[in-house]
């Protein structure tokens, strides 16, 4: 029965891959890709046919041979239609071919000898065969470009159906002969099966496109040499059971030491991974850097700011670190008396102190800012490299440490704002072209995010002086009229220090002056700008009742309307706007004439009106310099109440609108939000 479902199920895979065989003869052959996949074709078919009418399994074993290693070759001829071929692609595709070919080596061998061991090693290098085919699958698929993929997923799943078949048979057939013999007579179904696959995939096999990246080549080297080292292992420990001689077996069981101490030493040091990644780069690839990956993985650092990210010179330091594999660095910058200080340390443990020489440090950093050019310690130190770098006077601080190895100018037009030392890593190499050129184009990009940082920062400190120059001005004009408070009365003072309520009204007069100095002051201070005022339902009778009392010794204010109605309002706002209002308007008024404050409630809003009968304002000084702080008429003026009593009563919620014109005096209106005077005093009584 096995037999039977063995003829016919290979004869079905035969018979597929010969009609595959005919339909690309009549497509044509003119790439080399294309006639590769012709030969892949005619192979697979002619090893389903010898399996079919049961030929001797010597030539089935080479044809199937023959036919894995085609397919790799066209594998690796895909791979190499990329723009740019990567050394390492050959050495990965060598090392699948150099299993296929130990594994036609091994057949014959078990073909001539009939060996057991023999033939067990050959079932051990199909696995392996099967097993790295399917990494280069794995890998070819996945770094193919994104447009590429649709047209040859279909072959890729075609191929790893093949293996993954091929790899769970010798996988058994190690186990257990007699199930890994039922399927293999199935074998040729699975075969039949990938046939439409194929030829879906090669319809359009001239879009074929593939690049790897040294990602996927470095994994698929790592992936490999996991399944030699196994493989190799394996197949020592099966000559070792069946070999007869001594010297023999003691060589193998040498050789098994070797390896395996080898792997134990080797893998974890640090040392060892440096080296070999280094050596790998060199050898491998035409480039020692993926700049796209490691411009990406640069920015990304620069940019990886969080609420609890690393300060900005510390990123700086790690970004260069991780393109040399550094273990850590010092950003040295200059600090605003001109001396150079370390900004930023990252895994460094150095105790160098660039202030010990700071003449000479000074000197080096305007030699690197002519120059511009990135510092090899290592070379300097050993008197070698380009005589512009030899002639450096590079600090003995820097030339002490033997830990440092690479400087790394951050340029920003033509300005250094930066200096990094890299220390070494544990396999200490010297550095080229390469390495330069990628350290100054990075080092101009960092550059240029730290002079934004700086930039940021002085924008800052002026916000912070513009916001105190702002207050300051509010606050100066308080004092002038606080000032010219005090200097009525102490004029009072000349004439009426014998009277009793003078007295006292000086008294009361004086420590309400007191008190709006310590709230000046108080507004002075960096925590005022961040205290909010909160708008809340208040009386404005008391208010206005305040403010008026602080003008009335200098002129005539009256109060007119009902005052007794409640606003949301901040109370010390209010007044300190109200008190801005009348003082303009007591200046702008005649002697004789009153000044009013009028109280009107309409809907849902309460109106405070301040009234003069001056000599008023035309329509365009009010329009363009009105509310324009510095901008005044009086010659001792100052230009800011009209404009702070705006931003007062903005931000309480509320607006001011003013109407005037020239000899008919002016009139300000502050409209604000009405309160409900029961309600307000129902939860005044309930908080209390």
């Amino acid at each position: 029965m096995d037999a039977l479902i063995t003829f016919w199920s290979h004869s079905l895979a035969a018979l597929v891959f010969g009609a595959l065989v005919v339909w690309r003869l009549g497509v044509g052959t003119h790439l080399p890709g294309q006639r590769l996949l012709l030969a892949a074709f005619a192979l697979t078919c002619c090893w389903a046919w010898l399996t079919a009418i049961g030929t001797s399994d010597g030539l089935v074993r080479y044809a199937e041979t023959a036919r894995n290693l085609v397919w790799v070759g066209l594998l690796y001829s895909l791979s190499a239609r990329g723009r740019e071929r990567q050394h390492g692609v050959s050495l990965v595709y060598g090392a699948v071919a150099a299993v296929l070919g130990l594994q036609l080596a091994v057949d014959g061998l078990a073909l001539l000898s009939g060996s057991g061991s023999a033939e067990e090693t050959a079932v051990l290098l199909r696995t392996t065969a099967a097993a790295g085919s399917l990494v280069l699958v794995h890998n070819l698929y996945g770094q193919a470009a994104p447009a590429s993929r649709p047209s040859i997923r279909f072959a890729m799943l075609a191929l790893a159906m093949t293996w993954i078949y091929d790899l769970n048979l010798y996988t058994v057939h190690f186990l257990d002969t007699a199930a890994a013999a039922k399927l293999a007579s199935w074998r040729g179904v699975v075969m039949a099966l990938t046939a439409p696959l194929f030829a879906l995939g090669a319809r359009n096999d001239d879009g074929w496109r593939i690049r790897l990246s040294r990602a996927a080549t470095f994994q698929t080297l790592s992936l490999l040499a996991i399944c030699a080292y196994f493989a190799v292992m394996t197949v020592l420990a099966t000559v070792l059971r069946g070999a007869g001689w001594d010297v023999l077996r003691g060589l193998v069981v040498a050789l098994l030491a070797i390896m395996t101490v080898g792997g134990m030493v080797l893998l974890p040091s640090a040392r060892a991974r440096s080296w070999a990644k280094v050596k790998l780069a060199k050898h491998l690839f035409e480039h020692r850097y993926d700049y796209r990956t490691e411009w990406l993985r640069f920015t990304a650092t620069l940019g990886s700011a969080g609420p609890d990210g690393a300060p900005l010179g510390e990123r700086v330091v790690k970004a260069f670190a991780d393109i040399l594999d550094a273990p850590g660095g010092v950003l040295l910058v200059e600090d605003s008396a001109g001396a150079i200080a370390s900004g930023a340390a990252w895994n460094w443990a150095s105790r160098g102190n660039p202030g010990v020489e700071p003449d000479a440090t000074r000197a080096l950093w305007a030699a690197i800012e002519r120059e511009g050019r990135v510092l090899d310690l290592d070379a300097y130190r050993r008197g070698a490299g380009d005589a512009r770098d030899l002639a450096l006077e590079i600090p003995h601080w820097i030339i002490a440490n033997d830990c440092a190895w690479a400087g790394v100018p951050l340029i920003h037009h033509e300005r250094l704002v930066g200096l990094v030392l890299l220390a070494a890593p544990d396999y200490r190499r010297a550095l080229d072209w390469e390495d330069f050129d990628l350290l100054r184009a990075a080092g101009r990009q960092a550059a240029s995010s730290l002079a934004e940082a700086h930039g940021q920062e002085a924008l800052s400190d002026a916000r912070r002086f513009e916001e105190f120059n702002r207050r300051f001005a509010f606050i100066m004009h308080d004092i002038k009229n606080l000032v010219s408070q005090l200097s009525l009365l102490s004029r009072n003072a000349e004439r009426h220090a014998e009277n009793a309520e003078f007295r006292a009204d000086m008294i009361a007069t004086l420590k309400g002056s007191v008190g709006k100095m310590n709230d000046l002051l108080a507004r002075l201070s960096p925590q005022a700008v961040n205290r909010a005022r909160r708008a809340e339902p208040q009386p404005l009778r008391p208010i206005l009742a305040a403010a008026i009392a602080a003008k009335r010794r200098d002129h005539d204010v009256r109060l007119l309307g009902d005052a007794s109605p409640w606003a949301l309002v901040d109370g010390a706002s209010l007044e300190q706007a109200v008190g801005h209002l009348l003082q303009n308007a007591v200046e702008a008024s005649p002697p004789d004439q009153p000044v009013t404050v009028r109280v009107a409630a309409h809907g849902d809003g309460v109106t405070v009106s301040i009234a003069d009968k001056g000599c008023g304002m035309d329509g365009e000084f009010v329009r363009t310099r009105l509310f324009q702080p510095f901008s005044s008429t009086k010659p001792d003026g100052f230009g800011i109440g009209a404009f702070e009593a705006r931003a007062l009563v903005t931000a309480m919620g509320g607006r001011m609108s003013v109407d005037s014109a020239p000899g008919a005096g002016t009139t300000f209106s502050i409209f604000l939000p009405a309160a409900d005077a029961d309600s307000a005093r129902e939860d005044t009584r309930k908080s209390a």
